[in-house]
């Protein structure tokens, strides 16, 4: 968007040059040079118009969820009481950049993490009690784990079955 403003900034004054130019001395090699300017500018802008309208199209569709490998969100919720689990045990969603959605109602402060079937961590939220949070993750197809890393809460039972299609 920057280089947009910046470049329709650089139009508007070529433009201004050239309306300006009026003294009589000018030779057509001067007046040539500045158009030359402003046409180079004006296809510029035009490029650079062009792609802002496709980031901004590509940004509505990933909103949307319409783009291959775009993700989806991910909702996982603590148990609200204060127990060590969660409320669901297996969850799915697509693959893609996928957006945990953590919620913790109670004060007992937990987290989620997610592994893959190699024990290797690739992601989750920071811990924390009665509020929400938010983390992005990479998924390929495949199943994973999703778990409590507050020590102890897994080997409570803490964890669950993470699904990607």
């Amino acid at each position: 968007m920057k280089k947009l403003i910046a470049l329709f900034a650089l139009l508007l004054a070529a433009v201004a040059l050239v309306a300006c130019g009026g003294g009589g001395s000018s030779t057509s090699e001067e007046t040539s040079g500045v158009a030359g300017a402003v046409e180079e500018a004006e296809e510029t802008a035009e490029e650079a118009g062009e792609e802002v309208e496709e980031k901004a199209e590509e940004a509505k569709k990933e909103a949307e969820g319409g783009t291959a490998g775009s993700g989806a969100s991910i909702d996982v919720e603590a148990d609200p009481s204060g127990n060590l689990a969660f409320t669901s045990g297996e969850i799915s969603a697509k693959a893609g950049k996928d957006t945990v959605n953590f919620t913790n109602s109670s004060p007992v402060p937990h987290d989620v993490r997610i592994e893959d079937e190699n024990g290797k961590e690739l992601g989750g939220t920071e811990t924390i009690s009665e509020g929400s949070e938010s983390a992005t993750v990479n998924l390929k197809p495949g199943t994973y784990t999703y778990f409590c890393s507050v020590p102890g809460h897994r080997q409570a039972g803490m964890e669950g079955t993470l699904t990607v299609k």
